[in-house]
């Protein structure tokens, strides 16, 4: 997704310029490599009438990136808060040397009237402190680029709605004006019904890439019928022309009762193969669910988990996390890989059967509070350890441990039972995102 960064960088003639125009050549590189294509001046800008003349060349970006290469006063960035709502980010450089001598740049204290600026106007911003050629600095600058980009693609983004929450998990819904307000995001809305009577019209011909899609990604299927297996091809290509028709870009599905008793078939295999194909799905219409899974998918690279806390595994100090059947296959644990069975409780199939991956772990939930919204965040460690439970399941131990501690944390702050499980670490990620959109993070 295209980005609109302007870069600007500031100096005042009275310090060390030699310095200065060093610094802006190799941050004019080092952004380039990390934002690719973005918008900067020729020259760096040594007086408000400088940045204003070089400001009305540009529209309104989607981040500005202010550097005060010397020290600059608040003048510069008033002049661009009056202009442009978008995120900052402000940007001080090293002192060259601290040998007695000369103070050939004082970037910092000009960090610091910017941010005091910013910070009376009530204007969110990050700051970096460091050198364009420092692996902190790069790292940092792809990691808010990466996370505005998310937000971007939030405003995009739209849930489509199968059906609602079932009776007893209404904290999966949110209205419709939050999420616009909030995000911009849209919501389309179809019945569980619709979906099983389109399934019903589809030729036998058909479902055949879809069973073929399912044999590919998983093992096991030999063990159900050939009606079992059209049940689910049908459904799974009645999903997926949902999709292609609304352009919903993730799925909030529910699930039971309405697909067992009115089918005859779980939708559990379907969401797991839509978050393989980059469609984050989840069960039980957790619309909050959903969008924490399309966070941590975009930030990794890779499918989430949503599941529910259900045991504290005091052997290993985990806290096992859990589903029907509805991981995405690619997140299956290698020794056994992702096996076909039947739903625990309903015994119809077929739903994925096994334990997830393990590696390092990020849990996160975007809930609702009764002042609106928030995240949760913890980093943890996924454990190679085997599946616990019949459906999906993987064993988390926190960061520092306590299982039983954070467990008990998390029900006193009233959180949903809906957590989503991304591998990495995106901490910072989600700190930059809930900073710029002003929502409260709880990091445990």
């Amino acid at each position: 997704m295209n980005m609109n960064v302007v870069f600007i960088p500031l100096a005042r003639k009275t310090f060390s310029m030699p310095d200065a125009e060093s610094i802006f050549q190799k941050s004019c590189a080092m952004l380039e490599n990390v934002m690719g294509n973005f918008s900067k001046p020729d020259e760096l800008l040594t007086s408000p009438e400088m940045l204003s003349d070089y400001v009305d060349t540009i529209k309104e970006p989607d981040l500005v990136i202010y550097q005060s290469t010397t020290f600059i006063g608040s003048d510069f960035i008033t002049e661009i808060t009056r202009r442009f709502q978008c995120p900052i980010v402000i940007w001080s450089v090293k002192e060259p040397s601290i040998d007695g001598g000369r103070l050939k740049l004082n970037s910092l204290t000009g960090a610091f009237s910017a941010g005091n600026s910013l910070y009376t106007q009530s204007r969110k911003f990050q700051f970096v402190l460091g050198n364009p050629d420092e692996a902190y600095v790069i790292r940092t600058f792809q990691k808010i680029f990466n996370s505005l980009q998310l937000i971007k693609k939030l405003r995009k983004m739209v849930i489509g709605m199968v059906g609602s929450q079932p009776a007893g998990f209404g904290f999966g819904s949110i209205g419709e004006s939050q999420l616009a307000g909030k995000f911009g995001i849209k919501v389309v809305q179809t019945e569980a019904s619709e979906i099983m009577r389109d399934a019903e019209t589809f030729k036998q011909e058909d479902l055949l890439p879809w069973m073929d899609e399912l044999k590919g990604r998983s093992q096991g299927w030999e063990k159900f019928s050939d009606e079992h297996l059209e049940k689910y091809a049908r459904l799974r290509k009645s999903y997926q022309e949902f999709i292609d028709r609304t352009g919903v870009t993730v799925v909030a599905s529910k699930c039971w009762p309405d697909f067992f008793t009115g089918f005859g078939a779980p939708v559990c295999s379907i969401l797991s193969v839509l978050n393989d194909n980059g469609i984050p799905a989840s069960c039980e219409a957790d619309m909050g669910g959903v969008i924490s899974m399309f966070i941590g998918s975009e930030l990794t690279g890779e499918p989430t988990y949503l599941g529910d806390p259900v045991a504290v595994d005091e052997n290993c100090d985990g806290i096992v996390f859990w589903h029907c059947g509805a991981g995405a296959t690619q997140l299956a644990r290698k020794k056994e890989g992702a096996n076909l069975g039947v739903h625990p409780n309903r015994k119809i199939g077929p739903t994925m059967e096994f334990g997830l991956k393990e590696g390092e772990i990020t849990l996160l939930r975007l809930g609702v509070d009764t002042k609106g919204f928030r995240m949760f965040a913890m980093k943890a460690t996924a454990l190679d350890e085997p599946q616990k439970f019949f459906g999906t399941s993987v064993t988390v131990q926190p960061e520092g441990g306590k299982s039983i501690e954070k467990v008990s944390q998390f029900v006193k702050d009233g959180w949903e039972p809906h957590f989503v499980i991304a591998y990495g670490d995106i901490m910072e990620e989600l700190q930059i995102i809930c900073s710029y959109l002003d929502i409260p993070i709880n990091v445990y």
